[in-house]
């Protein structure tokens, strides 16, 4: 303390209210440079959320099955349609393919609800619903780099990669942004978590639930003392590397990180201290397996911003003989076993959160990378719609039970206040008290932000 309040407390106060010592910090002691550089950084305006968990959809949900309903579609199911259709990825396009399931209106804002979400639909009042979100990429790699990054080429930085750069965490023993691993990483790969042309200490942590949730968790060597001197001796040889690289001085933080986690990573995924009831909140003792290792996800996901974890996302599980989200055929069977698998957890989390009165600091965020088409692919399937599709948000500074947003009587195309990706992304950063144009990295010569030229905040779903 005395080492860095050598200008005096006034200096120390000033530091602080212009964004964190970690920027102002001039000391040769590279430790205390590392454990300053972790610390929150101060947000441009007073935040709604400290965190955020990103419930990834995997595949693309067909929102005139889930949280789009269309009369029209059961009025002329069969009947060949009546609109111009848009080039489809596989242009095996059928007739007017009504939704397998029912809707019913729940919660004081009577929001109309699949019964594929019977247990999500019981928290309708805390979510804002988004009807009217559209994408530029019909394919899923580039949607999901568009959705990931707000590029759809390879190689941006990722939400979570940006959110971790503008915000830092306020755990220095774990990372800032972890990606929950459920068995399915998406089209386009790792790169969707990404660091891109950020610093690479930004980049997502990848975990799992289960016994060995990090490779390489347990110290190989039996004293700690030991390990230690190993470390010490690592960054003694980069530190003898000619100029400053950010790739050293990014693999000495990881290294250093990677120390830290050894003990507080076991501890983060030992639910034993977690009740019963709380388990069963969450599906852990559904007879699914998939609905217990994506319950385990949530559950993880609490725990993670509990701890001052910034942005985490989970990822679909895997399941065997079915193909995420993406049901190009069996629509019936293969939306219902996605449903089945991530409902009860989903819900259990956000109620888990209000409980512990940790959603009003959490934004959960909840969608695919696009929607599906209101005539069926062959005979009982869906191609891809990037022309709409819904998402929602729960938590921190979100208005629940609101409906933006519309698409025509078919679920087609939006007709009134469309969300485009960078708009969501403007407002996930506005929810953290960051100004989307303001959060901004040089490189290639010229600054670049998540949000590029584009984006504005959907301020009429916010509280």
């Amino acid at each position: 303390m005395l080492k860095f309040s050598s200008c005096g407390f006034g200096s120390l106060a000033l530091m602080g209210m212009m964004g964190g010592l970690g920027a102002a910090c001039k000391s040769k002691d590279k430790q205390s440079q590392h454990i300053l550089s972790q610390l929150a950084k101060a947000p441009n305006f007073l935040p709604k959320a400290k965190n955020v968990i990103f419930l990834y959809m995997d595949g693309g949900v067909s929102q005139v099955d889930s949280f789009d309903p269309k009369p029209r579609l059961a009025r002329e199911n069969g009947m060949d349609p009546k609109f111009k259709i848009d080039a489809t990825q596989f242009n095996n396009n059928g007739k007017i393919l009504k939704s397998p399931w029912d809707f019913k209106l729940y919660g004081e804002s009577g929001m109309a609800v699949s019964e594929l979400f019977p247990h999500i639909a019981g928290c309708a009042d805390d979510l804002a619903l988004i009807r009217s979100m559209v994408s530029n990429f019909p394919e899923h790699t580039n949607a999901n780099y568009f959705l990931h990054t707000g590029s759809g080429l390879q190689g941006r930085p990722s939400v979570g990669a940006w959110v971790n750069y503008g915000l830092g965490t306020e755990n220095s023993n774990l990372p800032g942004y972890v990606v929950l691993d459920g068995g399915l990483i998406p089209p386009g790969g790792v790169d969707n978590f990404k660091n891109g042309f950020l610093p690479a200490d930004y980049q997502a942590s990848i975990m799992k639930t289960g016994n060995t949730p990090v490779a390489n968790i347990k110290p190989d060597s039996s004293l700690t003392s030991h390990q230690k001197e190993k470390l010490d001796f690592i960054k003694e040889m980069d530190a003898k590397e000619e100029g400053k690289s950010n790739e050293i001085e990014a693999a000495i933080k990881n290294y250093e990180l990677a120390y830290h986690m050894q003990s507080s990573v076991p501890e983060l995924t030992e639910f034993s201290s977690e009740t019963k009831a709380t388990k069963q909140l969450y599906g852990l003792f559904d007879e699914d397996i998939n609905t217990r290792n994506y319950g385990a996800q949530c559950l993880m996901a609490r725990r993670l911003v509990e701890r001052g974890v910034r942005f985490v996302e989970l990822t679909c599980p895997y399941m065997s003989g079915i193909d995420r989200w993406d049901q190009h055929h069996s629509l019936k069977d293969g939306h219902e076993r996605n449903a089945h698998a991530v409902d009860q957890p989903i819900a259990g989390l956000l109620k888990d959160l209000k409980s512990r009165g940790l959603l009003e600091e959490t934004l959960v965020v909840w969608t695919g990378e696009f929607g599906r088409t209101p005539f069926a692919q062959g005979s009982d399937g869906r191609d891809h719609n990037p022309s709409a599709f819904s998402m929602w948000m729960a938590g921190a500074g979100v208005k629940g039970g609101t409906i933006y947003g519309q698409t025509d009587e078919y679920g087609y195309r939006v007709v009134d206040n469309p969300v485009t990706i960078h708009d969501l992304h403007a407002t996930i950063l506005y929810l953290l008290g960051v100004d989307h144009k303001q959060l901004t990295y040089h490189f290639g010569g010229r600054d670049f932000r998540l949000t590029d030229v584009h984006g504005n905040v959907v301020k009429d779903i916010l509280a």
